[in-house]
């Protein structure tokens, strides 16, 4: 195995380290750009992980955040001689062109960061392949999960108070009135249901709940027939429960009102077949997953 990598420092732009640090220190609101996109791993430094783990300790408590009482942070603390004393601080300060470019020098960070984090993963990928221990396909998953680790982040939401979202808000809903009762969301099939909800709407997440074998996945079918077979609107299905073979004849049933037991049983009668035949077509060209 060739070791040359091994001698390679790992990506990191420590310059921009420093640059995000320095910015924190001038601004708050360089503060609020960056935790958007940094997280104190991310930095190569462990003086910089410590100084922003500071910042970020006073900023969360409403107290400043700059040279002077992030010094004092971290002298309480005794960290103060580990990041190189409270005059690496205002070094850090004296090299930031302007704060308001503390969100991208993050980015660069966090950039390197998933750089790091790839290579790491790279190793671990390559180790398992010359290791080879263990069932082939239990490893490719265990690869898959690696890179996709890489760029595991915590979510953000984009918090936004009120008077900002208002004005979209009432946009929807001057749409909605001008569509004169048509509804606007995905069909469930069920006509009193749909009156309630206008339908299923994106970004809402609907669980149904119940007992063992009392219909949920029926259910479920039902109202991706409703949306795919009757308005050809996409949908797909997962199930751990069922086969493709059973969620296809499950469907066959319904639509063509032939019991299901009939065909498990193998007691299908000549119209039972004629009925299946008339909807075989239907189905198959639903755009259904």
């Amino acid at each position: 195995m060739d070791s040359r990598g091994q001698d390679r420092t790992p990506p990191n732009d420590i310059a921009a380290e420093q640059s995000v640090i320095g910015a924190m220190l001038l601004s708050k609101d360089a503060i609020a750009d960056v935790v958007e996109v940094v997280r104190e791993g991310d930095f190569y430094r462990p003086a910089h992980q410590t100084i922003y783990s500071a910042i970020l300790d006073l900023y969360g408590k409403g107290e400043p955040a700059d040279a002077v009482t992030v010094a004092a942070e971290l002298a309480k603390s005794g960290d103060i001689a580990r990041i190189g004393g409270a005059t690496y601080l205002h070094t850090l300060v004296s090299m930031v062109p302007t704060a308001a470019n503390g969100g991208y020098y993050g980015r660069i960070v966090r950039e390197q960061a998933i750089l790091r984090r790839l290579v790491e993963a790279g190793t671990r990928i390559v180790q398992m392949g010359y290791t080879g221990t263990g069932d082939v396909d239990d490893m490719v998953d265990r690869a898959q999960a690696e890179v996709y680790d890489v760029t595991d982040r915590r979510t953000s939401e984009d918090y936004l108070p009120l008077r900002d979202i208002m004005g979209e808000a009432l946009n929807e809903i001057e749409a909605i009135s001008n569509r004169g009762g048509e509804m606007i969301g995905v069909p469930t099939g069920f006509i009193e249901l749909d009156k309630l909800t206008n339908g299923l709407h994106p970004g809402q997440l609907v669980i149904v709940a119940a007992r063992p074998a009392l219909g949920k996945s029926t259910l479920g079918l039902d109202i991706c027939r409703a949306a795919s077979i009757k308005h050809g609107l996409a949908s797909v299905i997962f199930s751990l429960e069922m086969s493709r073979n059973e969620i296809v004849m499950r469907l066959l049933s319904a639509e063509a009102q032939v019991p299901l037991h009939h065909m498990r049983a193998g007691t299908m009668s000549d119209a039972d077949w004629t009925k299946l035949a008339s909807k075989m077509g239907t189905v198959s060209e639903a755009p259904l997953f």
